[in-house]
């Protein structure tokens, strides 16, 4: 039996072999209360988006303002959002994956060029588990989370992914590719390791 508790959102796993008794599990889990209690006390508070709040745009902290027009805007370190103000959650989210989507598609473009391959369908998603992924057709799929993350961060994982399109796993080749198209990789590598789960904290 395992217990996993997900630093992305506090998400508790329990993972028991069949055939386990059920009185077993109860005794598994009463012992490993206080280890969930002290990893939940641990994860840093959900932050909801709406006005005043403050965001992280391409690694740079920005205000969420009332602003005018049709759709949210970037001016002068503030992030405008028009219409309702029970809206603004939803609608800096769509900014959001709309930026997502444009920086993530120009860095795949770079990066495929560079080695000389083409992907297939490019989708974004708001994946828990991974930042980004290749299919064996070819496709890609990255979080749109990435755009709050410093810009070398998004391109490391552009790279990487297209690096999975013509190395379909972690060995020494793949990483000697992802390292030729985008050198010093083991920075914003890191930075993942150690920020990535606060992108998740934020609630749209």
């Amino acid at each position: 039996m395992s217990l996993r508790v997900s630093q992305m959102d506090g998400k508790v796993t329990l993972t028991v072999p069949r055939g386990v008794r059920e009185r077993t599990v109860q005794g598994f889990v009463g012992e490993k209360a206080d280890w969930i209690r002290k990893h939940l006390a641990n994860q840093t508070a959900p932050q909801v988006v709406g006005l005043g709040a403050l965001l992280p745009v391409e690694g740079h902290q920005v205000e969420v303002l009332a602003g005018q027009g049709r759709v949210p805007h970037l001016q002068d370190g503030t992030l405008l959002v028009p219409g309702r103000a029970d809206r603004v959650g939803p609608k800096v989210a769509g900014y959001l994956k709309v930026r997502a989507r444009e920086h993530l598609s120009a860095a795949s473009d770079h990066y495929a060029e560079r080695i000389g391959v083409k992907y297939g369908r490019l989708s974004l998603r708001d994946t828990r588990s991974r930042w980004g992924s290749c299919s064996s057709e070819g496709n890609l799929m990255y979080s749109w989370r990435l755009i709050m993350a410093p810009r070398e961060v998004l391109d490391y994982v552009a790279a990487h992914e297209v690096a999975h399109l013509v190395e379909m796993n972690h060995g020494a080749g793949f990483w000697q590719l992802v390292g030729e198209i985008f050198p010093q990789y083991q920075t914003p590598r890191a930075w993942l390791r150690h920020n990535g789960a606060e992108l998740h904290r934020y609630r749209f």
